[in-house]
């Protein structure tokens, strides 16, 4: 690698306030950066409130010959970046539930990950489920939502779907919404830690005894998940072993060696103790 600016771009369109609260990125981004370090590079991070925001980084970076190379996270339906890049000339690794043909991925299974959670929930007896999703026109969001249902309809059960943004706010809001209604669910799983953590609070200022009346799960395990009272089920998945793998395929991309497929680690739920069987009663 000559004339190179040693370093790897990552944009994040999502509320900068996240960062602080939500340890997805983090340690993602560390697993990243320990693999460039290894080779004298660096990663650049900018966070943007926006995909159109995003691209135009791309655009200052190529011109300015920021980067060698990019991490492209989140895909959406109709997503525009990886075409960018290439009429920018930027190498990059798309990372995520990509389906794009010649480009380097590091894919995520979040369909059997879904699959897991909701047949932890069918195995506690519960029947009455709900979901906190994040931004459905995220494309990982899509995939979880589509085994949800397919999973559910299996089994006869008909899901309770709400979107949420990922913040606090949202799981709170969310759940007190669920909690209200004529027959609330017995279960909710969350596409975050921070909504799951604060949909819990929510439900034991409500009085909702959980996980006596209410089994909460939440996706990507995290130091919130261990330390809330109780202990929140969740789906595990070692990020920053996925930050390494991420960083392998950009470095390949940018040295001109062939790409290895490459998956993200398996998200593995881990009961805790926000999940139990349901009632008889409920």
């Amino acid at each position: 690698m000559t004339d190179a600016a040693r370093a790897v771009g990552l944009v994040l369109a999502r509320p900068a306030r996240l960062l602080g609260i939500e340890p997805f990125f983090m340690e993602l981004i560390a697993g990243i950066e320990e693999t460039l370090a290894e080779r004298d590079m660096s990663i650049l991070v900018h966070v943007v409130p926006a995909h159109d925001a995003e691209v135009e980084i791309y655009r200052r970076w190529a011109d300015w010959r920021l980067v060698d190379g990019v991490i492209v996270t989140n895909p959406v339906e109709g997503d525009e970046r990886p075409a960018v890049l290439r009429e920018l000339n930027l190498p990059c690794v798309l990372i995520g539930t990509w389906g794009k043909p010649g480009f380097a991925t590091v894919r995520s299974d979040e369909a059997t990950a879904e699959r897991a959670a909701l047949e932890h929930l069918f195995g506690l007896g519960h029947r009455r489920i709900a979901r906190v999703s994040g931004p459905a026109r995220l494309d990982h969001t899509q995939a979880r939502t589509t085994a949800m249902f397919e999973v559910c309809r299996a089994v006869g059960v008909e899901p309770i779907l709400v979107e949420g943004d990922y913040t606090d706010d949202a799981g709170a809001q969310l759940t007190r919404g669920l909690l209200a209604l004529p027959e609330p669910p017995t279960a909710i799983v969350y596409d975050n830690d921070v909504m799951a953590v604060a949909g819990l609070r929510a439900a034991q200022v409500l009085g909702v005894a959980v996980p006596d009346q209410l089994s909460l799960i939440a996706w990507d395990d995290s130091t919130l998940c261990r330390l809330s009272l109780p202990a929140m089920t969740a789906m595990s998945l070692d990020v920053h072993e996925y930050g390494v793998r991420v960083a392998c395929s950009i470095l390949e991309i940018i040295d001109g060696a062939p790409v290895i497929e490459r998956w993200a680690p398996a998200a593995q739920l881990v009961p805790r103790r926000t999940t139990a069987p349901v009632l008889a009663s409920a």
